[in-house]
């Protein structure tokens, strides 16, 4: 049997156990698993490892390069995109040929497609919800260089991030990184993604029995509109006095409370007056996520940590003992006497009743709960008690009706 040149990342399988010499269309390999996905232009399969599941997606060798070494690259500057694991390619086969090289990624954890979202002949409450993860998307792709030439709905998978959507590009055959892209080159993705999200809303208003006048098709063009929002708040210049040093804080804040780090500070002197123009280097959408992964060692999406900070708070203001050391090693100790008794004895009970879930989203949606429960009574609810009684009501998760709202931040 004709054995492949395959090139592995290294902390996945060497996937030489599967049977290569054949297009992954023929295989009945006991690997196989089937995942929900979306609509693919090249043959995809799904295979199952300890390590995790992954997607090989066959496709001519140039094609299959150009995709891994893309996204190769790409994971070093976002985390919004599918880690690469292996570059395979038949060398006995025409490279020419479809099957003749395949790209494995790792298949995003707790994702679906954007079907399961689909209400009516749209995505009814979750519209808001779509607008600011496609929005987040593009822009956070554009900050890192990233030219994608084909964002569609089917090239992206989806997850719940407490009570938002997160969106992880999966699809970057067409994609070309730069230093930085020019306006140019940023407004041309939009209009491709205004064009593909049209024909993708078309195509899910026929698939519901609607006419294309009740497609929606301007879903796009918000996308834009949120777009342009958020860039201009992520990139604009700021010029203060001297001794307006605060608004430095403040800029660095609002940028923070987006769930963006901030990598760099500028400060130029504007012409020979006594102002200062400041400029941010924004970085990812990780400010909360670094900051939950350097307090407690959990990872966790950015408003799934944005959540979860807020409940280390809590706990630490309701249950913390009186005149406890508040040093940084008093704060670190409270941390993990939450992680102890709070976090990991939920999100393993979580685990347990629904093992189909993200544990950490489950453990959002139980505070979201817990947070209505007190809302509604008036009063502060017992986290155990008010575990049980989100338990006794079916684990409910977030309400879009009430989480698809327009963004404070960018009104």
């Amino acid at each position: 049997m004709p054995v492949p040149q395959i090139h592995i990342r290294p902390g996945h399988p060497d996937f030489l156990d599967l049977p290569w010499d054949r297009p992954i269309s023929r295989w009945s390999d006991p690997r196989l698993v089937d995942m929900p996905t979306g609509i693919h232009r090249h043959p995809v399969v799904f295979v199952a490892y300890e390590e995790g599941v992954y997607a090989i997606k066959e496709l001519p060798v140039r094609l299959a390069t150009h995709e891994f070494e893309t996204l190769r690259a790409l994971s070093e500057r976002t985390n919004r995109s599918a880690r690469p694991a292996g570059l395979v390619v038949r060398s006995w086969i025409d490279p020419g040929e479809e099957c003749s090289g395949a790209v494995i990624t790792r298949f995003v954890d707790y994702a679906f497609p954007y079907r399961e979202l689909v209400s009516g002949g749209g995505f009814g409450s979750r519209r808001t919800q779509m607008l600011d993860a496609f929005a987040g998307l593009l822009v956070e792709l554009h900050l890192s260089g990233c030219f994608w030439g084909d964002c569609s709905l089917s090239n992206v998978l989806y997850r719940y991030d407490a009570g938002a959507i997160e969106a992880v590009m999966v699809d970057a055959e067409t994609s070309r990184l730069h230093d930085e892209l020019t306006r140019g080159q940023r407004y041309e993705d939009l209009d491709i993604m205004q064009v593909n999200l049209a024909g993708d809303m078309a195509d899910i208003a026929a698939s519901q029995g609607y006419d294309l006048d009740e497609a929606d098709l301007e879903l796009g063009f918000d996308i834009t509109d949120r777009y342009r929002l958020l860039w201009k708040e992520l990139t604009a210049d700021l010029v203060i006095r001297a001794d307006e040093r605060y608004r430095i804080r403040e800029r660095i804040r609002r940028l923070n409370d987006l769930g963006f780090a901030v990598d760099d500070v500028d400060m130029t002197p504007e012409g020979s007056s006594q102002r200062v123009r400041i400029s941010v280097r924004v970085g990812g959408r990780t400010f909360h996520s670094q900051r939950l992964r350097e307090i407690a060692g959990i990872d966790a999406s950015e408003n799934q940590a944005r959540q979860i900070l807020s409940d280390v708070a809590y706990h630490e203001a309701k249950y913390g003992e009186r005149g406890e050391d508040r040093s940084p090693t008093g704060k670190a100790v409270a941390t993990m006497r939450w992680r102890m008794t709070q976090f990991e004895p939920f999100t393993n009970r979580i685990a347990h009743l629904r093992p189909d879930i993200d544990p950490i989203q489950g453990y959002c949606d139980y505070l979201n709960f817990r947070y209505n429960l007190a809302t509604e009574r008036q009063q502060d609810v017992d986290s155990d008690q008010a575990f049980e009684e989100w338990i006794d009501a079916g684990m409910p998760g977030f309400d879009p009706e009430l989480t698809s709202q327009e963004p404070e931040t960018l009104r």
